[in-house]
């Protein structure tokens, strides 16, 4: 009986660590063999207490899903934060791993590393043929370091000591662990607030920012942490035939998108909003489609499982349980 491997998930309170470890637990990985440590236990962007962490604890695998995030208000307000913080956790993390023996680990990017007008589906060859769009600059070039730190790892030294360090892009991801907060939250989070607050006040109609035209592509969290596993645990081999030594990022998305209004319409019925939805197209609809190209990671064998009905349905539960009374 082999013994399981420690592994370390890095941001495991965030809405996709805590998905990934969730994930572990019910592939059969016990508990004591799971490392987290809270950002007040561990900051990532201090060199030495990171290195002092992988010398102490020696996991053999890593998922890296710490991360600066925000919404459009904070990267343009803090861009210095977003590049700084973003970049020093990606390169001390991967640095104390190498150090430490780790072999495995896995990198989560954003769909942001993509070039603004990238063709649509993106694919992963559209990296770095394009200029980025300029709000959130700073946070997609360190998540595109990250990308470059693990190859560059896996050249010099996979080889030499079996490095396997692999990369994932999620494309828009929600559910439960989500951010509600009504200011600076991502869309499904928001809508669901917003029609909640309504039907609670009995409110005959919500406006909605843009003409609801743009398409967007969700991803249920729990799918994607369960991709995030299926990417690790994939052999070596397989995953180097999908992939090469300087383009080897895989794009996790569900596969198919819907226009704003349509999603507005679901998650209207998800919380049992009966009012109308107005439409404001005097305000601004953002890139017109985003969507990924996951064929990549559909030829290695995954697909996802819970459609955005279901999907909603469990956000929403997870916004009653926790974040409705605020």
């Amino acid at each position: 009986m082999n013994t399981p491997d420690t592994i370390y998930v890095a941001g495991h309170r965030g809405m996709v660590g805590s998905a990934i470890v969730r994930q572990l637990r019910a592939a059969g990985h016990p508990a004591s063999h799971i490392v987290t440590r809270t950002h007040a236990e561990l900051n990532l962007t201090d060199q030495a207490a990171v290195r002092a962490f992988f010398a102490r604890t020696k996991p053999q695998q890593v998922y890296l899903a710490a991360a600066k995030v925000g919404g459009i208000h904070a990267n343009s307000v803090f861009p210095a934060d977003f590049i700084y913080q973003n970049l020093m956790i990606a390169a001390n993390v991967i640095e104390a791993a190498f150090c430490n023996g780790v072999r495995k680990l896995l990198f989560l990017g954003s769909s942001c590393i993509y070039p603004k007008l990238a063709p649509q589906p993106m694919s992963e060859h559209a990296l770095l043929t394009a200029p980025l769009e300029a709000t959130n600059e700073p946070y997609a070039v360190a998540k595109i370091a990250g990308i470059k730190l693990c190859e560059s790892y896996n050249r010099q030294f996979g080889a030499s000591h079996g490095v396997d360090y692999r990369s994932v892009m999620p494309t828009n991801l929600y559910g439960p662990g989500d951010n509600y907060h009504p200011e600076n939250s991502h869309v499904i989070p928001a809508l669901i607030r917003r029609f909640h607050q309504a039907r609670m006040a009995g409110t005959p109609e919500v406006a909605i920012w843009g003409s609801g035209k743009p398409m967007r592509e969700f991803l249920y969290v729990d799918d994607m942490a369960a991709a995030c596993v299926h990417v690790m645990n994939l052999a070596k081999a397989d995953y180097e035939q999908h992939t090469q030594p300087m383009l080897s990022h895989i794009n996790v998305g569900s596969g198919s998108d819907l226009t704003i209004a349509e999603l507005a319409h679901s998650v209207a019925r998800i919380t049992g909003f009966e009012g109308g939805i107005r439409f404001d197209a005097s305000k601004p609809d953002g890139t017109p489609r985003k969507l990924m190209d996951s064929s990549r990671l559909h030829s290695l064998g995954w697909q996802a499982k819970v459609d955005l009905p279901a999907g909603l349905a469990l956000t929403y539960q997870d916004f009653l349980q926790h974040a409705a009374a605020h």
